[in-house]
């Protein structure tokens, strides 16, 4: 199982950060998940936990798991489709804007100011950019 999250984030190739950062990360996570009530949402916050952990895991820094290990395959479960496809999203957002520009991002497209930050860190137009999200958005409806 673990091979086949570590082959997952070499595909997406997110960004390896210090251990700081990825504590912080998991922090931020595993507070959102406690918070969250609706049993569909939980999932989805699970599965930003597994995420967070597996890329930290992946980035070469060991950090504990906050939740029972039997949690782990349930959070896979969601976060695979979950985050592919965003990744794949934010591909053809880039590319619909411009066919050099290669998206690394798998944030929640649904939030404007997440988008704002995309487009400043790719020094997109950040109206072109949150509009073709936007537009992108309503034939990818099952983006979670």
């Amino acid at each position: 199982m673990y091979r086949l999250t570590n082959y997952w984030h070499n595909f997406l190739d997110m960004p390896k950060h210090n251990r700081t950062w990825h504590q912080n990360d998991m922090n931020e996570e595993y507070q959102e998940y406690l918070e969250e009530k609706n049993i569909i949402k939980k999932w989805s916050e699970l599965s930003d936990l597994v995420y967070t952990h597996s890329r930290s895991c992946w980035s070469g820094h060991k950090l504990r798991y906050p939740l029972n290990k039997k949690t782990v395959p349930l959070g896979l479960i969601y976060m695979y489709p979950k985050y592919t496809l965003r990744y794949t999203f934010y591909r053809k957002a880039g590319h619909i804007i411009n066919q050099s520009v290669h998206l690394k991002e798998v944030r929640n497209p649904r939030k404007t100011y997440k988008l704002h930050e995309i487009a400043k860190k790719y020094d997109l137009d950040e109206k072109e950019f949150t509009q073709t999200c936007q537009q992108l958005l309503k034939r990818w409806i099952l983006i979670p």
